[in-house]
């Protein structure tokens, strides 16, 4: 048995035998000409049909995977008409007298190394795009096929990478999974990937792959391994695994599309929390309405010094993309009490649940409060981002965040940089927002209930001392009294409240949070498909 290991882009396990996907292998020879002017006519052809292509890849992605995963095909589109590259194909055939497909291998490989030699891993990606049109030009001039024959049976596809058209078009019932010796986490192949729901590794440490054609694989997905020729034992557990997801599988399909709504017409939102990117794939997995949590937070804290404008505004874009038009809520980071940073310098405090945290360093330090607003409101212009304050206490607080947003949204017109306007909304987390969300409910576009910290404050004990856990009681009437007060009060007012904490997944709750008229239910992903059977077994009328 041999064990490689990659890096996770989707999760599930896949067992089959492996095939190995080999790129075309298009040898281009240079070669004199006489006429310039007719070979650049071949050119253009050739650019005209590739566009065409892509038109079709796009429509094809787009009822696949969502408008935001099918826009790296307008941006091929918008790559081939593209002066420099275009410019630089006529000089070398014009300067050179060479034929056309010299022009473009050697255009594509020149812009593919200027891409890659980037610090920022975003252009390095754009390496790969300018390898794919320029090999799509190349295939058409020489009257190729597209190199995407399908398999004869499922397999696990083992190739050295794999350009997003090439995922695309691949036939899903005929892939088990799919396993590369090249690719990012960030790449389009691994956002399309997730979206698409094909269990996949990249960046893996494959050998001489091409001579694993034929041998029987097993990819674990989440564990980031393939196994080739498995032993017995490996084979058993991880048959017992797929199982296992197989069952969850079919409770997917079962209610996968399927409605939130109760047997008396009530309806609720079943959105994910999740902490980071790689989250994502289990959030589409479960058929997750939203996502209704992002801990912005998980960006600070797995770093050793604070990230960049640039840094964040990759991440909630990938997320935005990635979600493909359903809402994301993105929490501004909740750094303190239990989730320190050393980098922020923060001042001991005896009793740090109740010290400076979450939205209160951001009002007493608003340039770091800033670079996170403006990273977030250039994503917005990329999907259905909202925003989410945590631990506020006072509409004074809320109206002191807008007139910083205000800030921001003028310094982000002023600098001519695209954004969007996302909900606004804030965390029910204290006694204070609960007695105060009358007022509060004017100020903002929707509430988002955080049960942890709401009981560990309305009952005064600390939710991490394990020694009171016989005192701590999520189900205490007082607070199942207050979440019903701030569902009221928000309706009255006009906007949508949902839960975000733990108790958002407690399903003897679920019935009772229907009845309180409780809007949506952020959860981890985990628990979408169970709460959606629970909520669509139950009749409130009765």
């Amino acid at each position: 048995m041999q064990t490689y290991h990659g890096k996770s882009v989707f999760g599930g396990i896949a067992i089959g035998k492996i095939k190995v996907h080999q790129k075309g292998q298009q040898q281009v020879r240079r070669t004199k000409i006489d006429d310039p002017d007719a070979e650049l006519a071949r050119y253009e052809a050739a650019k005209g049909q590739a566009i065409e292509e892509l038109a079709e890849l796009y429509d094809k992605a787009l009822r696949e995977v969502g408008e935001a995963n099918a826009a790296i095909f307008e941006v091929h589109q918008m790559m081939l008409m593209d002066d420099d590259y275009n410019e630089s194909v006529e000089n070398i055939v014009r300067t050179g007298l060479v034929n056309v497909e010299y022009a473009v291998a050697s255009t594509g490989d020149n812009f593919s190394e200027m891409f890659a030699s980037m610090d920022d891993d975003y252009m390095k990606a754009r390496a790969a795009d300018v390898k794919d049109i320029s090999e799509r030009g190349i295939r058409i001039l020489q009257g190729g096929g597209n190199g995407m024959e399908d398999a004869d049976e499922p397999a696990i596809i083992v190739a050295e990478d794999l350009a997003p058209s090439e995922t695309v078009q691949m036939n899903k019932d005929k892939v088990l999974s799919f396993v590369t010796v090249l690719g990012s986490l960030n790449s389009h192949t691994a956002i399309l990937a997730r979206t698409m729901g094909i269990p996949a590794l990249v960046g893996t440490d494959l050998e001489a792959f091409g001579e694993l054609d034929g041998k029987l694989g097993i990819v674990d997905g989440g564990a980031g391994i393939i196994y080739v020729d498995p032993d017995a034992e490996t084979f058993v557990t991880m048959q017992a695994k797929q199982a296992e997801d197989l069952e969850k599988k079919r409770l997917l399909q079962e209610l996968k599309g399927k409605d939130n709504v109760t047997l008396d017409g009530r309806s609720i939102m079943l959105y994910a929390n999740i902490g980071n990117i790689k989250d994502l794939a289990s959030v589409l997995q479960n058929d997750a309405g939203g996502i209704g949590l992002f801990r912005s937070e998980f960006i600070y804290l797995e770093r050793d010094t604070f990230p960049t404008e640039e840094e964040q505004f990759k991440i909630y874009k990938t997320v935005a993309e990635t979600m493909a038009g359903k809402r994301v809520i993105i929490r501004t980071m909740d750094i303190g009490a239990d989730k320190q940073c050393d980098y922020f310098e923060m001042e001991k405090e005896e009793n740090p649940a109740m010290g400076c945290r979450a939205i209160r360093i951001c009002l007493r330090r608003p340039e770091i409060f800033k670079t996170q607003l403006r990273a977030l409101y250039r994503a917005s212009a990329y999907g259905k981002i909202a925003i989410m304050f945590p631990m506020i206490i006072s509409v004074d607080e809320v109206r002191r965040i807008k007139a910083i947003v205000e800030e921001v949204k003028k310094e982000l017109t002023e600098l001519g940089l695209e954004y969007g306007e996302p909900e606004l909304g804030i965390m029910i987390e204290t006694p204070a927002a609960v007695i105060m969300s009358d007022e509060l409910a004017k100020e903002v576009d929707f509430f988002s209930i955080g049960t942890n910290d709401l009981t560990q404050y309305t009952l005064a004990i600390d939710r991490q001392n394990v020694s009171l856990d016989e005192f701590y009681d999520p189900h205490h009437p007082a607070v199942l009294r207050m979440i019903r007060m701030v569902v009221e009060n928000s309706h009255k007012a006009g906007i949508w409240t949902g839960i975000c904490g733990e108790l958002g997944a407690d399903r003897e709750l679920t019935a009772t949070f229907l009845k309180m008229g409780v809007d949506e239910l952020s959860v981890s992903p985990g628990s979408i498909l169970p709460i959606r059977k629970i909520v669509r077994e139950t009749d409130l009328s009765k």
